[in-house]
């Protein structure tokens, strides 16, 4: 339909121009749907803005522009109401033409965007050694239609998935495998059920038990210096989520997406601390190094 009220704006700026010369050229026809279906399909209210610079009353205003305003292919004839709205109906024939040229266009009447942006579609970003739910699903759906559409339209759509592979969950998981199934840390012998299963043993264990906190931290300390046995250990901890969820992505048909857990951003960690050092926004807080959005808006002032 924006073809159909692109044309229609033109024959209402050619209307006010033949009934009140060329000064309004340019003029917005505020052209909008009909507030209510009887009165018409659109509506212009370009007439009660005008009121004053032509020192007229709007719908005496609205009848002259309808007297030169020629849509006659598109509309029946328009008709003012109210203070001066003009009113327009689309007819039958022209909708019915309009149909059969979209039913026949591949593209079902929708062009391609004259300037198409790279666009980021973030989605769905479950959890790694955990089950996905029905919320994990409706993500997926919401990005997979936003990134359809916007593909369609000629878009650069790239999918990420962002998920939590990093930190303290997996120090506590590599713990637990290493001292209750050790054997699941060597061979492929797991399923993505079992992982959650022993990801809920590990999260009891670590509430309850101050020396398996310990091993877990010890772990996490572990796989970000970069030991081979701890990162091989969390390799097929995530290598089975994913294959486990790519089964379903599959099986639902999203698009193609690409998987960025924290990990992916690991290396970059220390060049923004320093950076964030350099501009005053560290904060030492609990033997942490923290960024404080207070302070980040009075280093913007």
């Amino acid at each position: 339909m924006n073809s159909t009220i692109a044309q229609l704006k033109a024959q209402l700026e050619t209307a006010l121009i033949a009934a009140f010369g060329t000064d309004l050229a340019g003029v917005d026809p505020v052209l909008v749907p009909a507030s209510n279906p009887k009165f018409g399909d659109y509506q212009a209210n370009v007439a009660l803005s005008l009121a004053k610079k032509l020192g007229q009353a709007p719908r005496a205003i609205a009848e002259q522009i309808v007297q030169q305003l020629n849509v006659a292919e598109i509309c029946e004839p328009p008709t003012v109401a109210g203070p001066g709205f003009i009113n327009l109906r689309l007819k039958t024939s022209y909708l019915e033409a309009q149909l059969k040229a979209i039913q026949n266009d591949s593209r079902l009447g929708i062009g391609a965007i004259e300037n198409p942006q790279r666009i980021i579609v973030d989605y769905p970003s479950p959890n790694i050694a955990k089950e996905m739910h029905v919320g994990h699903l409706r993500t997926c759906f919401i990005g997979d239609c936003f990134a359809r559409i916007l593909q369609f339209l000629g878009h650069d759509v790239i999918g990420i998935s962002h998920v939590g592979d990093w930190g303290t969950p997996f120090g506590m998981l590599i713990a637990y495998l290493r001292e209750a199934f050790p054997e699941a840390l060597t061979e492929s012998s797991l399923d993505l059920g079992d992982l959650a299963t022993f990801y809920r043993q590990a999260k009891k264990r670590f509430d309850e038990d101050p020396i398996f906190q310990e091993a877990a931290r010890q772990a996490v300390v572990d796989l970000q210096a970069g030991d081979q046995d701890t990162l091989k250990a969390w390799k097929i901890v995530c290598d089975l989520s994913n294959r486990t969820n790519q089964k379903l992505f599959d099986l639902v048909g999203l698009l193609p997406f690409t998987n960025r857990g924290e990990s992916f951003y690991n290396p970059f960690l220390a060049d923004v601390i320093e950076e964030l050092d350099k501009l005053g926004l560290l904060v030492e807080n609990q033997g942490a190094k923290c960024v404080f959005s207070g302070r980040i808006h009075q280093q913007r002032r």
